[in-house]
């Protein structure tokens, strides 16, 4: 049997993750900081998972961007306030999140482009036209996919 825990962190929301992109390239998009905190405790439940070969999955955008902002080189969560300045696109190696669990998002969103890193871009298009096809509710208070 496979233990399961719930590890919280606080996440501080901003415009930026709503801004629609407004660029050619998605090189030059440049996600706005959003302040993030982790405790202590939660820090040491998501380490000590991973070192058991457990998964992290993340329930957000959000959430990833600060778990993977807080991460170290080797993937180890770190504990404190800090703000997620990263800016995850196609090529973004992952450290920390294993699945992600997100609504159907936008297009010409950050948060589109963050599930393509995760997902693949193919993987992802196939999905948003089965979505589509399906009449399934996009952004926050529509539908979810759990990747993994």
């Amino acid at each position: 049997r496979q233990r399961r825990q719930l590890a919280e962190i606080t996440l501080h929301v901003g415009y930026g993750t709503f801004e629609p992109v407004r660029v050619t390239e998605v090189d030059d998009h440049k996600v706005s900081s959003e302040r993030f905190e982790i405790s202590v405790e939660t820090a040491a439940m998501i380490n000590d998972a991973r070192e058991r070969g457990g998964r992290v999955v993340a329930v957000g955008t959000t959430t990833t961007r600060a778990l993977e902002s807080a991460a170290t080189d080797d993937g180890e969560v770190t504990h404190g306030k800090s703000e997620a300045g990263l800016t995850i696109r196609p090529g973004y190696h992952f450290r920390v999140v294993d699945a992600l669990l997100t609504n159907f998002h936008l297009p010409q969103s950050s948060l589109l482009i963050l599930v393509s890193a995760f997902a693949g871009t193919k993987f992802v298009l196939e999905a948003y036209r089965h979505a589509v096809s399906e009449r399934y509710r996009f952004y926050s208070y529509g539908d979810c996919m759990l990747i993994a």
